[in-house]
């Protein structure tokens, strides 16, 4: 049973852990974030399953981090204030074309991640676009400003 609760804190933790490094999707993680959430999740194992090493006392832990998974996926998609809290939501970094300091500093977003994403959208150019959002995936969307 210990194992069990270890396993649920351990998924708690990882989750408040990937929510506190920001915004960032799987694919935009820097090599020293992905680092970190590897590691974390090591500890985390080592703590669940301790000096038992049986297969028993793994596979009781994987299913109950799963089903805990499956738990907080539903919680999610039944309650909008669930989803906000564990997602997040999607935050103007730009609006009008101008910068939102305190969205850009508070998520630490540097020019150059909000230039890559307006290459990504055809925008060459950071004057060009009129809003710029960071969604809850951790991508950024920019709508280029309406030509005259």
């Amino acid at each position: 049973m210990a194992t069990i609760i270890h396993a649920i804190v351990g998924y708690f933790i990882l989750l408040l852990v990937v929510r506190v490094l920001k915004r960032r999707a799987g694919s935009q993680m820097t090599l020293f974030e992905f680092v970190i959430v590897f590691l974390i999740g090591g500890v985390i194992i080592l703590s669940t399953v301790g000096n038992d090493r049986s297969v028993t006392n793994c596979t009781c832990a994987v299913i109950a981090v799963g089903l805990v998974h499956r738990a907080v996926s539903w919680a999610k998609s039944k309650s909008s204030t669930i989803g906000a809290i564990l997602d997040g939501t999607p935050l103007v970094i730009m609006r009008g074309g101008q910068w939102q300091l305190e969205v850009v500093r508070g998520m630490k977003l540097r020019r150059e991640d909000i230039e890559a994403a307006a290459r990504t959208s055809g925008v060459t150019r950071i004057e060009n676009i009129d809003y710029a959002v960071l969604e809850r995936n951790g991508r950024i969307s920019v709508l280029p400003k309406k030509q005259s």
